[in-house]
C-alpha cells in the first residue's frame, strides 16, 4: 500500500497533520488567554475591543483550520496504536480525540453566534465581514455567551486528560507513542 493511503498502517503522523495539531493546539491556546484578560478588563478600553477582534479572528481562523483538519482526518487514517494497548484505552482515547475535535469545531461557532445575538458583526481580520446569521437577540446572547464560556472551560479538562494520557504513555508505559505527533522530526521510511 502508498504511504499516506487510508490503510497506511505507519506509525506516525504526517508533517501536515502534526503542523495542523500543533498550530491549532498555539492558537487555541492563544485564544483562551485573551478571551480570560479581556473579560478581566473593566469597562470598553480600546484595548479589550482589539482583544475581543483577535479573540474573534484566532476563533475563525481556529475553526477554519479545524475544517481542515478534521477533512484531512476522514481521508487519513490515523497510524496504529501499538497493539499492547489494551481495548479500553483506545476507546478513551478515541472518545477523547472525538470530543477534542467536536470542541475545537463548536467552540468558534458558539463565539460567532454569541456575537451575532448580541448584535455585532465579525469582521475577519479587519477586512472581511462575515454574515450575521442570528439577529440582535438578548435573551439568547446570555445563552449563547453561557454556552460559550462552557466550552471554553470544557476544552481544558479533555486537554488535560489528552496530556496525562501523553505523559502516561511516555513516562510510565514507554511505548513511543508521542513520537508520533513530534513535530520537525525526521520522517522515517
Amino acid at each position: 500500500m502508498k504511504p499516506g493511503s487510508k490503510a497506511s498502517s505507519r506509525a506516525q503522523y504526517s508533517r501536515s497533520a502534526t503542523g495542523l495539531h500543533w498550530l491549532i493546539a498555539l492558537l487555541i491556546i492563544c485564544g483562551f488567554y485573551l478571551g480570560w484578560i479581556m473579560t478581566d478588563i473593566p469597562g470598553i478600553t480600546p484595548t479589550k475591543l482589539r482583544y475581543f477582534s483577535w479573540h474573534k479572528w484566532i476563533g475563525v481562523t481556529v475553526f477554519e483550520l479545524a475544517v481542515i483538519r478534521v477533512l484531512w482526518r476522514v481521508r487519513h487514517k490515523a497510524p496504529s496504536m501499538p497493539r499492547r494497548i489494551s481495548a479500553w484505552q483506545r476507546g478513551v482515547a478515541h472518545l477523547v480525540h472525538f470530543l477534542l475535535y467536536a470542541l475545537v469545531i463548536m467552540i468558534p461557532i458558539s463565539g460567532y453566534l454569541y456575537s451575532s445575538a448580541a448584535g455585532i458583526q465579525v469582521v475577519y481580520l479587519e477586512i472581511v465581514p462575515l454574515p450575521t446569521i442570528i439577529g440582535p437577540n438578548p435573551a439568547l446572547k446570555v445563552t449563547l455567551g453561557f454556552v460559550h464560556i462552557y466550552l471554553n472551560y470544557t476544552l481544558p479538562a479533555l486537554v488535560t486528560m489528552h496530556l496525562m494520557a501523553v505523559l502516561k504513555h511516555q513516562s510510565v508505559d514507554h511505548d513511543g507513542l508521542l513520537a508520533r505527533m513530534i513535530p520537525f522530526r525526521r520522517e522515517g521510511t
